[in-house]
């Protein structure tokens, strides 16, 4: 799955969850699909940040090559 589907999917369970209209059995099956649907989730977007690296230009005009990390969001 790709991860723009798994974020629609995630969206329906809280959207489905936040309208209140279903059997309690059911909300807590879809409230642990979609617990397990965000670690995934948040697991792709782990890697995908160790993935992405930005570069630096130095005071010489060359360009240094250091890992993205949260603190320079």
């Amino acid at each position: 799955m790709k991860f723009e589907e798994g974020l629609k999917k995630l969206e329906s369970i809280v959207k489905t969850l936040d309208e209140g209209n279903i059997p309690l059995d059911e909300a807590l099956s879809i409230f642990k699909e979609g617990l397990q649907l965000t670690k995934e989730l948040s697991k792709r977007l782990d890697d995908i940040e160790k993935k992405v690296e930005i570069l630096i230009k130095k005071d010489n005009g060359t360009l240094e090559k250091r890992p993205f990390t949260q603190e320079e969001v």
